[in-house]
Parts: structure tokens; sequence; C-alpha cells
């Protein structure tokens, strides 16, 4: 499932992202891989926050659906 449609507080695995290779490695750098684990910390308004080990980070609704992850 898209990560703008996961449950909210959910610790998450990361399964694919479809996105170019550009977007990819910004998302690598910031610690969003395949395989990875990641938290859906809230949503709305069109931005997710997601946490990664000790980081927040905001993620807008188009790049939230590339990133497919499992409960």
């Amino acid at each position: 499932m898209p990560l703008l449609v996961a449950p909210i507080g959910a610790e998450l695995t990361v399964v694919k992202i479809t996105a170019d290779e550009k977007t990819k490695r910004h998302l690598e750098n910031l610690g969003i891989i395949v395989g990875g684990s990641i938290k859906s910390l809230s949503g709305g308004s069109g931005n997710i926050i997601v946490g990664i080990k000790n980081s927040r980070f905001a993620i807008d609704s188009g790049l939230a659906l590339k990133i497919h992850v499992n409960v």
C-alpha cells in the first residue's frame, strides 16, 4: 500500500519505491530505503510526517504515493 494511506502510528516496512533515481537517492540519504523501517506519525493537509530512527520528516502526498509499505 502507498505510504499515503498507511495507518498512522504503525511500524511500516518499505517494500518498493517507484520514483526516479534522483529522488530514490534523496530518500536513501534521509534513511528511507527498501527493507527499512518507517513510522507514519501524522497525515492530512497533503503532507505526511514520518519517523525514521530518531528523526522526523515531512513528505508531500505525491511522493508518499511512490513509497510502498507493508504493516
